[in-house]
C-alpha cells in the first residue's frame, strides 16, 4: 500500500513552475531571450491543467471509494431484524 495517494495535479503544476523558472534562469545567463508576457499563458495553461487533472483523479477515487463500500456494505442481513428494532 503507497505511503500517499498520487496528486497528478501537483506534479504537473510542479513541472510547469520548473519550466517557467528554467525560461526565466536561462534569460537571466544571457542563453536566450525570454519575454515577459511569457509567464502568464504558460501559468494559466498550467493552473488549468493541473486543476483539471486534479478533478480527474478526484472523481476516480471517489468513484472507487463508493463502490469498495458498496460491495463491503452488503452483509446479507437486513438491518432492520438486527439491533433492539427487531420485531418480537
Amino acid at each position: 500500500m503507497p505511503r500517499h495517494e498520487f496528486r497528478p495535479g501537483r506534479l504537473i503544476l510542479g513541472t510547469v513552475m520548473l519550466a517557467t523558472a528554467v525560461l526565466f534562469a536561462g534569460d537571466a545567463a544571457d542563453e536566450w531571450q525570454t519575454p515577459w508576457y511569457v509567464v502568464i499563458p504558460l501559468l494559466c495553461g498550467g493552473l488549468g491543467l493541473a486543476g483539471l487533472a486534479s478533478w480527474v483523479a478526484y472523481e476516480v477515487r471517489r468513484r472507487r471509494r463508493d463502490a469498495s463500500q458498496a460491495s463491503a456494505d452488503s452483509s446479507g442481513v437486513p438491518a432492520s431484524t438486527s439491533g433492539s428494532h427487531a420485531i418480537r
